[in-house]
């Protein structure tokens, strides 16, 4: 054979390789009918592979938010021209919430849509443009189960499902099918599998449609640690949202603390808590065999109509994993001290809204600094 043809034929081949090993370390496997996991890759992989022999570290930064609870006061101040634009209430922390591998929300109220109509409490229902809207700022799955997954129906649920799918986004905690409830939720950054969960005390009195027994995961230990043990095995690290405790109080109670340890000690990597609409403290909680979980027992509101007694005040937790491969191929995982940022939810007379972060002490017009730092990190600092 000419050399000519030699070398064509090789890059021939070599094309043809490299197309196939790109398809399959960056095919995306979105839901669909099939009980399979779900991934998303959508970042470079950061992996280190100088050898074979070494050990080589993946690492991603993992954020998290509270309660995205969309009072009328909310949705009246984004209405605009027959639509609703969140954005400007945004615009302060997207840079934050963009930087972060992977981010997370609780998506308080059912965005079941404006056709069926929009409505505030005591049964919520918001519109879909915050879904978009939280999407473009950088956040990728929400928790759908909480005490007001149920306040509009199942119908509400089918429409929030089908608009989160239409849109890409991921979602956890209330499903439109069995096949859906089945179906893990695990999105994969930078090479790492993480894993989530999320269950909610109750649903204000609502039962759960006889028909619809997957419509939101209620919190059972028992049920919670075999979710737990299955996914297990498929993640790298699995994140438990947990909607509990008592309103409005800012330390966690007896039931917040003995769930916690029961669920890490299940095998749980991160619990992120919502409910109270305040913040309540992060905490390390050690395993027999001197591993750590970290739970943060509440991330207050992010946004909402509340105001006052500590209810405008939220935060964006960011927290470091680091997974190693070691040369003998087995992997260990490694979660660093989070880092928080308080934010404040501003509103000027209920018409305008925005979520700033609070990064001084210094200034008269926002809640103080140190204070909400020193209480975030009361049980976690010294570990």
């Amino acid at each position: 054979m000419k050399p000519k043809a030699q070398i064509f034929l090789l890059v021939v081949v070599m094309t043809a390789v490299w197309s196939t090993v790109i398809y399959l370390f960056f095919f995306e496997e979105t839901q669909g009918s099939n009980s399979v996991p779900i991934f998303a890759h959508t970042h470079p992989v950061k992996t280190v592979m100088a050898d074979q022999e070494k050990s080589y570290s993946q690492s991603l930064t993992l954020a998290a938010v509270g309660d995205i609870l969309i009072h009328s006061t909310v949705y009246n101040a984004a209405k605009t021209n027959g639509t609703y634009d969140f954005m400007p209430m945004f615009t302060g922390v997207k840079d934050i919430l963009t930087n972060a591998d992977l981010t997370f929300a609780n998506q308080e109220s059912i965005i079941g849509g404006s056709e069926i109509g929009v409505s505030t409490y005591p049964r919520f229902n918001s519109p879909y443009e915050i879904a978009s809207t939280l999407q473009d700022v950088g956040v990728d799955i929400v928790s759908m189960a909480n005490n007001h997954t149920l306040d509009r129906g199942f119908d509400a649920i089918k429409n929030a499902i089908d608009f989160y799918n239409s849109i890409g986004m991921k979602y956890v905690g209330s499903y439109d099918s069995q096949e859906d409830a089945n179906t893990p939720r695990i999105l994969v950054r930078n090479g790492i599998r993480v894993g989530f969960l999320a269950y909610t005390y109750g649903t204000n009195g609502l039962i759960i449609p006889k028909e619809h027994p997957y419509a939101v995961n209620l919190i059972d230990s028992e049920l919670i640690t075999s979710d737990i043990q299955k996914l297990r095995d498929l993640a790298d690290i699995v994140v438990v949202s947990m909607h509990w405790g008592n309103e409005y109080m800012r330390l966690p109670n007896t039931n917040q603390q003995q769930l916690a340890k029961s669920i890490i000690m299940s095998g749980a990597d991160i619990i992120i808590g919502h409910h109270p609409h305040v913040l309540q403290p992060m905490e390390w909680i050690e395993r027999d065999d001197n591993s750590q979980g970290l739970v943060v027992y509440s991330l207050g509101n992010f946004i909402s109509g509340q105001m006052r007694d500590y209810k405008d005040i939220g935060g964006i937790v960011e927290i470091d994993i680091v997974k190693t491969i070691h040369s003998n191929r087995q992997s260990t995982v490694t979660i660093a001290k989070p880092r928080f940022t308080p934010t404040y939810n501003h509103t000027f007379n209920n018409t305008k809204f925005y979520i700033e972060p609070l990064t001084s002490s210094n200034d008269v017009h926002y809640p103080n600094y140190d204070e909400i730092m020193h209480h975030m990190f009361q049980s976690i600092d010294g570990k």
